[in-house]
């Protein structure tokens, strides 16, 4: 057996075609590309008034809970988007941008894998056209503009002790969780406790994915809740972005960012990937204008939501799809058989061997998920199995079996191994499913109180019992009412590895109740974030960071990136 090639050397050793061809091919006209070198350009928003198409069928890429054992989501997208074009379809992909955090982090690269990637992946992994680092100069000029309005003799009344906006940075970086700064006399600030989220947590990076123009940027910016004045707890006032005179500032500085990037997979397949909101703690989607601009060029649009279809495939529909007017045509759910023996209680060791026993345990997480596709949001499902070696066909016929007691093919995917052909059967089913009618609906209505609304995700997409609420959010789902954001969707952030908020407990996780410590408003993102269980705005790096193994040598190569 040959040596399994890592998948930066993959993408190393794959010519790669000038942007501008496959933006030619893609049907972007010339003036509304700016090339960022010669594999990566922005596409210019404005594009859009100028194409008639109409939208494409969209395709929401999915998974499983995740787990250590890997799903290979990002993978199956991008395979699956190859075999499409295979086929001989229009087809493009809309995907997120990866953070450094995760990147130098435990998870290393981001960009799909082994013959299932987006190039170039260096680029895409690393800085890439500079967009996050965008987000983070426009979250910190707004941090620096509240501290300097209070210093200047705080005009519009802000409480320092109730200021909620943080700082951030684009980094896994414990120590910065919790921070006192303004230290060192008067001329150095005002001392208060404060605070870093990772970038991507950041609301201007959902702004930005949730921002269909300049103008809409501009006025979700404005309305960014910074804190609140001074005053008892009935007369305190919001103080927002807006009141501070920095929107116009903030968006100048996202004013590329807010566009496009158009790079291409191993197979020349067009793809946009644009944005990065975490799923665990944002809503986890790439960039509306990038879905747009996609459906726009291309019959067909494959894109992912971050983590497990309880949280980003919620989010897609609940948020995204609702705030866009965007209406999905079908969904991929990818799991593996190593990691529903995971969830079955087999340890990531041993995931490899043989274990019906623990695969029919496992299994009930896949089939919750594909429940809530059909018969909460009502579109049509398959299962993609990401297939690995040590797979065997028992394994892999309980699966199909177990998905086709609800209606739902179990289609194998070897886009890793294989690129666009390992994904043609798959690609054959999605094109089947998507000229289906569907009644495509949503887990909750707006009109309804927020507690009402986070209850019903906890009953009806997580399967338990019911939400408990501190005493910390019921103060502020009532003073959030008060203020008039009870209409805005939830955005709850809890843990990827369960259907609970507690990461220990797999598969289907029966009679629990999901506790919610606090509810904060993006009022700019438009939407309120429920924060439940131990879940982190700023993660940590392991023991081991991948940033150990990533170097670059004389001639300017990188390994060790994934």
């Amino acid at each position: 057996m040959g040596e399994v090639k890592s998948d930066i050397a993959i993408a190393q050793e794959t010519p790669m075609l000038p942007i501008t061809q496959i933006a030619e091919a893609a049907g972007v006209d010339g003036q509304y590309l700016e090339q960022y070198g010669k594999y990566k350009a922005k596409v210019d928003y404005n594009i859009l008034k100028t194409l008639k198409k109409p939208d494409g069928k969209l395709i929401l890429v999915t998974a499983i809970n995740p787990t250590p054992a890997g799903e290979g989501k990002t993978t199956t997208t991008v395979g699956l988007a190859d075999g499409i074009r295979r086929i001989g379809k229009n087809v493009m992909l809309a995907l997120r941008e990866p953070s450094l955090g995760p990147v130098f982090g435990v998870k290393g690269g981001a960009a799909g894998g082994g013959y299932a990637q987006v190039v170039p992946m260096e680029d895409i992994n690393l800085h890439f056209t500079g967009d996050i680092h965008a987000v983070g100069a426009a979250n910190n000029l707004l941090s620096a503009m509240v501290d300097n309005h209070i210093f200047q003799g705080n005009a519009l009344n802000i409480d320092p002790r109730k200021i909620t906006w943080r700082r951030c940075v684009d980094m896994n970086d414990r120590q910065l969780r919790s921070v006192v700064n303004g230290l060192g006399g008067r001329t150095n600030g005002t001392p208060r406790e404060d605070g870093y989220d990772i970038t991507v947590a950041s609301e201007i990076m959902a702004v930005l994915c949730l921002a269909s123009d300049i103008r809409d940027l501009k006025e979700r910016l404005a309305r960014i809740v910074v804190g609140y004045t001074y005053g008892k707890p009935s007369e305190q006032k919001p103080v927002t972005a807006g009141d501070l005179k920095a929107e116009g500032a903030m968006a100048a500085l996202l004013k590329d960012a807010l566009k496009p990037n158009l790079v291409q997979t191993l197979e020349h397949t067009p793809a946009f990937v644009h944005g990065g909101p975490f799923a665990n703690i944002a809503h986890g989607c790439n960039s509306v204008t990038a879905t747009r601009t996609a459906l726009k060029l291309a019959d067909y649009v494959i894109t992912e939501a971050g983590f497990g279809a309880d949280l980003g495939a919620e989010k897609f529909f609940d948020i995204k799809c609702r705030m866009a007017g965007l209406k999905p045509d079908c969904v991929v759910l990818v799991a593996t058989a190593r990691a529903l023996k995971y969830n079955g209680g087999v340890p990531k060791g041993e995931t490899g061997k043989e274990n019906l026993k623990a695969l029919e345990k496992g299994l009930p997480n896949l089939l919750h998920h594909v429940r809530n596709i059909t018969e909460i949001f009502r579109l049509p499902c398959v299962v993609a199995i990401n297939r690995f070696p040590q797979d065997t066909e028992a394994e892999l016929d309980l699966i199909r079996r177990k998905c086709a007691g609800l209606g739902v093919r179990a289609v194998l995917s070897e886009v890793w191994a294989k690129g666009g052909e390992g994904g043609l059967d798959l690609a054959r089913e999605v094109l089947s499913l998507a000229e289906q009618p569907n009644d495509f609906s949503y887990a909750y209505e707006l009109d309804r109180p927020i507690k009402e609304k986070i209850t019903k995700i906890v009953t009806d997409i997580y399967g338990g019992k019911g939400a408990a609420f501190t005493a910390q959010a019921e103060k502020q789902i009532e003073m959030l009412t008060a203020l008039g954001f009870a209409q805005l969707p939830i955005c709850v952030a809890k843990t990827q590895y369960s259907l609970s908020d507690d990461p220990a407990l797999l598969g289907e996780p029966k009679d629990f109740q999901v506790t919610v410590r606090d509810v904060k408003v993006s009022a700019g993102a438009g939407f309120l974030v429920a924060l439940t269980g131990e879940i982190m705005t700023m993660p940590g790096l392991p023991k081991a960071p991948s940033a150990e193994r990533i170097d670059i040598d004389e001639n300017g190569v990188i390994s060790g990136l994934f």
